[in-house]
């Protein structure tokens, strides 16, 4: 049984890694666009920010296991299958690419905007801006954003379990529900557990680090 709960751990730690590298870049990427795009920002695209922020509130209202089900196609155009750990990264990362992107914006928002006035007042070009003065200031919150994204991805990694995504979700539905092995499913509670409980101290020990503040 030990071999089922390491192989269902290799799963999830996959899963998980591979969709949070997704979000990471394409939400970071989507949150400076936003931030450059606001009124007021660097670059203001009034058009482009409204269409952008209606599509991200649009994902993040959707509950993921719907959002799993009608992504169906898309992931088996993607991945060529709608079953297994790989084809569980898609719906994954549809599903928290909005949320990183909320958050980070919100972390990048709360820059000083004197920083950036004066910045630009040097002569500074935006990408410039964005690399020296936005991200490293905002990099404390970026890390707390990372870290609650990282905690929402395991457990909707679980949820993909449900559907044959495999991972530590999987092993609980089969083992725990379906055949009543309650065991297996206190088990995988506890190891969810553990792992968020990592994730967090992680997260929190790494923004302090990068908090300049402190």
């Amino acid at each position: 049984m030990l071999e089922k709960y390491l192989r269902a751990l290799g799963e999830t730690l996959l899963m998980v890694s591979s969709a949070c590298l997704v979000v990471f870049v394409v939400g970071l990427t989507l949150a400076i666009v936003l931030t450059l795009t606001a009124p007021g920002g660097l670059r203001p695209r009034p058009r482009l920010h409204r269409t952008l922020s209606v599509l991200v509130n649009t994902f993040r209202s959707i509950p993921f296991i719907i959002l799993l089900v009608a992504m169906l196609p898309v992931t088996r155009l993607i991945v060529g299958t709608t079953m297994g750990t790989w084809a569980a990264v898609v719906p994954l990362s549809a599903h928290l690419i909005p949320f990183f992107a909320r958050v980070s914006q919100v972390g990048l928002n709360e820059v000083d905007h004197g920083l950036v006035e004066a910045a630009r007042a040097m002569g500074c070009r935006r990408w410039h801006i964005v690399r020296h003065v936005l991200l490293p200031e905002a990099l404390p919150a970026l890390v707390g954003g990372a870290t609650v994204t990282v905690i929402a991805m395991i457990g909707a990694s679980a949820m993909a379990g449900a559907v044959g995504a495999g991972g530590l979700g999987d092993l609980a539905i089969r083992y725990g529900y379906e055949r009543y092995e309650t065991a297996v499913m206190f088990n995988v509670i506890a190891i969810l557990i553990v792992l968020v409980t990592l994730v967090q101290l992680g997260g929190e020990r790494l923004a302090r680090r990068f908090d300049h503040r402190l």
